[in-house]
């Protein structure tokens, strides 16, 4: 395919965000940017700037590696090896600051994402129907929203108390809605955590309404959102606040009813037989429901960087498997007992001679160009599992059906049959730490549910009420906008 529909171009990197204020922290002007009057004059511009809004979330700072690690040493399952603070050794040891690398980081990508689709938004808004029709125009649009969702929900999950604490009324995120584009729009108080679920919400109602069906190939289903990508997220956001009875709706849109739990509508989703495929080029398989590319392109860069990379994190360091950043632990998920050697998902994992055991999803070398999964087939079938069970207080056979579909995929021999839905529950919470390891998941399910973050090595526990349970408010926040409140 045309390496444009894919790749993010230099002049949709560039166009329009280059003149956007101080609190962002863009990068200076480029020879190659487009004055903001004509940013949405041609197709070819407009393409570029859709394109562009990928190529932010999936920054190495943002989804294309830090967001991910984050979630991944924020639990239990990995021990870190190297004491960088440069590589998170702060948020494993569940000690950081206001002004650490990864706060700030991870507050600037994610806040440039958002209005990054805001000022495509607002300039679609104004010009886009005149050069690509209402219809193409309504598409645009319902993408950026979907990558602001995204960014949003992401944000959400480190620097804002979980739903469950207060149904959503503690102190959660700024929301902006419209393009920074100068100085002078820096100051806006925090919205409650439940009105920001209701934006993002809004958000992927409104890109599930007008997403194509599908994209019509492989890659572009991975790759660019539709409408089962939108619904995927909606069972993840609603899991998230506690919402079970509309995770249920939301799957039900798209999940059949019986094995083997293939999609029902629009994109053909199902399990790959083989999972070990699903983190193998082409990275197009048919779980794959929104993934971020990656290729060796060096102009532009379109590739994580070192120290932000998965790869570099949990398989590399200098091209030298099991020397990286972060080991498995190995009192944690590797040990679970109902995790059996014959699993193939155990071929995910190495063990170096020293007996140290490291993950290998991600093992594409400099410069690290494995894709990165947002969201697979076997989350929203775990999704709608534990909703099912925590909504009925019961051992529903759906959920039973649906938790070993995802099991026996990789172990066909393999019957989880719990005694109890408090069993039920916790062999759901361990199915997502197999099959999700290394996702970026394992972080978010604890705090979700106000579980404490467990010790492991030298790190300690955090309790749901702890300082640290929750990250402090980046300090370039603080600092820029007068009526944001720290956590």
């Amino acid at each position: 395919m045309n390496k444009r529909n894919l790749y993010i171009i230099t002049l949709g990197a560039t166009l329009l965000f280059t003149s956007a204020c101080k609190r962002e922290y863009l990068t200076p002007e480029l020879k190659t940017s487009v004055a903001a009057d004509n940013a949405f004059d041609t197709e070819f511009r407009i393409e570029s700037q859709a394109l562009s809004l990928y190529g932010s979330l999936k920054s190495g700072a943002f989804y294309g590696g830090r967001y991910l690690a984050y979630g991944n040493v924020r639990g239990e399952d990995f021990i870190n090896e190297t004491s960088n603070l440069v590589t998170a050794s702060d948020v494993w040891s569940m000690n950081v600051a206001n002004s650490a690398t990864s706060v700030k980081g991870l507050w600037s990508q994610g806040y440039l994402t958002i209005n990054r689709c805001n000022v495509f938004i607002d300039g679609m808004t104004a010009k886009g129907s005149a050069v690509v029709g209402e219809q193409r125009t309504t598409k645009y649009i319902a993408e950026a929203r979907l990558i602001r969702a995204l960014s949003y929900y992401s944000l959400l999950q480190v620097f804002a108390r979980p739903y469950a604490d207060g149904e959503g009324n503690k102190p959660g995120l700024p929301i902006r809605l419209t393009g920074i584009t100068g100085p002078g729009s820096s100051d806006l108080v925090r919205s409650t955590v439940a009105e920001v679920y209701t934006q993002i919400l809004d958000d992927l109602n409104f890109a599930e309404a007008n997403l194509a069906s599908t994209n019509g190939s492989p890659i572009l289903n991975t790759t660019r959102a539709h409408k089962n990508t939108a619904i995927a997220l909606k069972t993840r956001v609603y899991l998230s606040m506690g919402k079970w009875a509309d995770v249920i709706t939301e799957a039900n849109k798209i999940v059949a009813p019986a094995f083997p739990f293939q999609a029902s509508a629009n994109v053909p989703h199902a399990l790959e037989a083989d999972v070990t495929n699903v983190f193998k080029a082409p990275y197009t398989t048919n779980e794959s429901i929104f993934s971020l590319p990656m290729s060796s392109a060096a102009s532009p860069i379109d590739y994580p960087g070192t120290q932000n990379s998965l790869a570099s994190y949990f398989y590399f360091t200098n091209n030298t498997p099991g020397t990286t950043e972060y080991s498995l632990n190995p009192t944690g998920v590797i040990a679970n007992t109902s995790w059996s050697a014959t699993d193939k998902r155990r071929s995910l994992l190495f063990k170096t001679p020293a007996g140290k055991s490291f993950m290998a999803k991600f093992t594409a070398p400099n410069p690290y160009t494995d894709f990165v999964p947002v969201i697979r087939w076997p989350e929203v079938l775990l999704n709608l599992a534990e909703a099912r069970v925590r909504s009925t207080n019961a051992i529903d056979p759906q959920a039973l059906a649906l938790l070993n579909r995802v099991r026996q995929r990789s172990d066909a021999a393999a019957v989880i049959a719990p005694a109890s839905v408090a069993a039920f529950t916790d062999a759901i919470l361990t199915e997502r730490r197999i099959e999700f390891l290394g996702e970026g998941l394992r972080g978010p399910d604890l705090t979700r549910l106000l579980l404490p973050l467990p010790a492991k090595g030298s790190a300690p526990a955090k309790a749901p009420g702890d300082i640290g349970y929750i990250w402090p408010i980046s300090s370039d926040e603080l600092s820029l906008n007068k009526l944001m409140t720290d956590n």
